[in-house]
């Protein structure tokens, strides 16, 4: 049975994330719909990451099986005719081994949170990004991220309803960068806890409007205490980016 990998982008807004809810609609199960549409079969699509509601992707991965093999040009073409009008894309698909999982395989997922630090309001970012009208020391946002790079205990950082079997994840990089009015915070590991990221990202916005210095995030991080975390930033604002995985072996 054909294994195919594919990469996909869409917009979160509208979906109650990638996974089945039974309270909305799905980007995993609107894939499935079009593959069903597709070619007749009912089959699982299986994604590297559970993004949530409202949550976009640049970069999600995932795999499926189809009982007859489809050239991955025509899979990538005819799935995105059959996901019309839902905005999401396949930007590439293409055979894998029988043993690749989209999940277990990754070895780095890449989230990208974005912030548009202006006074005047969102047009065409509206719901695509966090829209902070005061002004944020980029610096200091910068250096406190530097401080929660590496491998810890994250419990400050995650969620009550967190299910993951550890706190410790390991943050290979975590970068803010600023363009004109846009700042950019880019979070790499292997995995994340559930609204690490978000919840990163509202600590990190509290030191850059001067409620918080990069030595109170350290201290935060420290005490593994969710109340010393800052804020959850909004959902609309973050984009799984990319998920990485080791290069085919020859």
């Amino acid at each position: 049975m054909p294994r195919y990998k594919l990469t996909l982008e869409y917009d979160g807004t509208g979906f109650v994330g990638w996974q089945y809810q039974g309270d909305g609609r799905s980007v995993q199960e609107a894939l499935e719909r079009a593959v069903e549409r597709f070619c007749g079969e009912q089959v699982r699509v299986h994604g590297a990451g559970r993004t949530d509601s409202g949550v976009h992707a640049l970069g999600q991965c995932c795999h499926l099986d189809l009982a007859k093999q489809a050239a991955p040009g025509v899979l990538r073409d005819a799935l995105n005719a059959h996901l019309r009008p839902a905005p999401v894309t396949v930007l590439d698909a293409a055979e894998a081994p029988p043993t690749f999982d989209a999940r277990r395989d990754a070895t780095a997922r890449v989230y990208l949170y974005r912030i548009v630090n202006r006074k005047a309001p969102l047009a065409l970012a509206h719901k695509r990004a966090w829209h902070l009208p005061r002004p944020l020391e980029f610096h200091a946002m910068a250096e406190a991220a530097r401080l929660l790079e590496g491998t810890h205990d994250f419990t400050t950082f995650r969620a009550a309803q967190c299910q993951a079997a550890s706190p410790v994840r390991t943050l290979q990089s975590l970068a803010v960068t600023r363009i004109g009015e846009e700042i950019a915070i880019r979070a790499w590991a292997r995995s994340f806890l559930h609204h690490q990221v978000r919840a990163i990202v509202g600590t990190l916005v509290e030191v850059g409007e001067g409620r918080r210095t990069p030595a109170d995030v350290g201290a935060a991080l420290a005490a593994r205490d969710r109340r010393l975390s800052g804020p959850t930033a909004p959902a609309s604002g973050l984009y799984l980016e990319a998920v990485i995985y080791r290069p085919p072996r020859r």
